[in-house]
């Protein structure tokens, strides 16, 4: 989801008690905080030697240990006005993909995805999902997704003579 997209989801719907589903039926605790939203500029070379840049907005959920049992989520409302402010500090690139940081004592630290929302009731749920890793060199390095399934080798996947890093 680009930037501009969740600042577009949160306007229509600063009435509701904001909720993020990191996992199926696993809910960020109510007692959550935006804790930081950062503004990053990636410039990548993958393994094939193929370069890439985009930009990405990554928002910080952090919950306190001081209020746990907390019943009342963060109102979309109060969300957007954080999100505002930082915007005022630092502009944001509306067409950057927008995830969000988040850990538990159960879950490792990892930058989600949004796959989805909803509306149920008085709450926007924001579906977050883990990113799996991918290769974007598949061809350049020789391979072809039907077959590598197929493949099984004790060889690593680039050779010092192919062309990958």
């Amino acid at each position: 989801m680009k930037t501009k997209e969740l600042f577009e989801i949160f306007n229509a719907h600063k009435d509701k008690s904001l909720l993020f589903e990191y996992q199926p039926q696993e809910f960020v605790k109510a007692n959550y905080h935006i804790t930081e939203v950062k503004h990053l500029k990636i410039d990548s070379v993958d393994c094939g030697s193929g370069t890439d840049a985009w930009n990405e907005t990554i928002i910080q959920l952090w919950e306190s240990p001081l209020e746990i049992g907390k019943r009342d989520f963060m109102s979309v409302y109060k969300a957007l006005s954080i999100l505002n402010k930082v915007g005022k500090m630092k502009s944001y690139d509306m067409e950057a993909e927008v995830k969000f940081e988040y850990s538990n004592k159960t879950f490792h630290t990892a930058q989600l995805f949004v796959n989805d929302f909803e509306i149920q009731n008085s709450n926007l749920i924001i579906k977050l999902a883990v990113e799996k890793t991918d290769c974007k060199a598949k061809t350049v390095c020789g391979f072809v997704e039907e077959v590598k399934a197929a493949l099984v080798s004790d060889e690593p996947c680039c050779s010092p003579d192919g062309n990958c890093c």
